[in-house]
């Protein structure tokens, strides 16, 4: 069994989830090796003191920067942490000494990921110089304003550059690791992963931050009720008359609600929804275009196209031939 070292670095004000979630993802491997899987996971900090989270949690370091600086290291992933000015616009923040370390660290490892937003701790130690590079929508501006080298693309859930990771938010940082998973020991065990976490089964890389299983939820049971009733029905020839209807409101009233709830009009929400389970289709089966395009309720491999060109930019054959993912 090959040893890899994962060692994820912690700092004080650093997000939770950035820090546990990738170490659930290689611990779950376990179990669906029902075995070693070669990956130990080490908790690294300048000092042995807890670490403060943003969550208020603390966390015991394993180990010190300069004890795992001594190891071989496999995988480093280094979480981010922001700062909230009140007013909901957050600035990430990024410690020089910490920075320092992480420069030093990547010299010597196989691969770097980042979480969120420590894509910008990852910058300021000169390792996204060059390459394209994502980070938490929220801070991605300040990415691309702080370092004009690097082609921040805040779309994305996470992009590969090499032997440099950058992932979004904070659930992405699951899909990431599932990735890093499915390079080390193949796509079936990602997938095995992602149904113990309840997860999709491992989006892309390539999909949009965006996209309709990451909208805010409703604050209402109708509206819920009624993307579900979409989601079931959409190969259906289904208009803004038919889903007023189906909650028992005007046209005009269903905009409203929809601008609302969930920011977009009831038309736009429904073809990306059918985007959504076309992309699924064009990743996982050999269904043609023409299949796929009836069986989302666009109707024409033309309307199809349009719908993706406004949505994600590229066609429906390009976004297959880049994220296919048959076994």
């Amino acid at each position: 069994m090959i040893e890899r070292l994962v060692v994820v670095t912690l700092f004080d004000r650093i997000d939770l989830l950035d820090v546990t979630g990738p170490p659930e993802v290689f611990s779950l491997l376990g179990r669906e090796m029902d075995g070693p899987t070669g990956y130990e996971v080490v908790l690294a900090a300048q000092t042995m003191d807890p670490v403060t989270t943003s969550a208020g949690v603390r966390i015991l370091p394993d180990a010190t920067f300069a004890e795992v600086a001594e190891r071989a290291i496999d995988t480093l992933v280094v979480p981010g942490a922001v700062e909230d000015d009140g007013d909901r616009r957050v600035t990430a923040l990024v410690d020089p000494a910490v920075v320092g370390w992480v420069r030093k660290l990547a010299g010597t490892t196989r691969r770097v990921a980042s979480v969120c937003v420590g894509a910008h701790v990852l910058a300021e130690a000169g390792l996204l110089d060059g390459k394209r590079a994502t980070t938490h929508w929220s801070t991605a501006a300040q990415l691309a304003a702080d370092h004009p080298e690097i082609t921040v693309d805040a779309d994305p859930i996470f992009i590969r550059d090499g032997d440099i990771w950058t992932g979004a938010g904070l659930t992405a940082c699951l899909d990431l690791t599932l990735a890093l998973v499915a390079e080390d020991f193949g796509h079936e065990y990602a997938l095995r992963i992602a149904r113990q976490l309840v997860m999709y089964l491992t989006r892309p890389g390539g999909q949009s931050q965006f996209s309709v299983p990451l909208e805010p939820i409703s604050t209402t049971r109708r509206v819920d009720a009624l993307r579900h009733y979409i989601a079931e029905h959409a190969s259906e020839a289904l208009t803004v008359a038919d889903l007023a209807a189906h909650i028992h409101v005007g046209d005009r009233q269903l905009t409203r609600i929809f601008k609302q709830e969930l920011g977009t009009t009831p038309a736009a929400y429904l073809e990306s929804a059918r985007v959504e389970i076309a992309r699924n289709r064009l990743e996982t089966s050999d269904d043609t275009l023409a299949r796929i395009a009836t069986a989302c309720g666009f109707g024409t491999v033309d309307t199809l196209g349009r719908a993706f060109r406004r949505g994600l930019g590229v066609t429906p054959a390009e976004y297959r031939s880049r994220f296919r993912r048959l076994e």
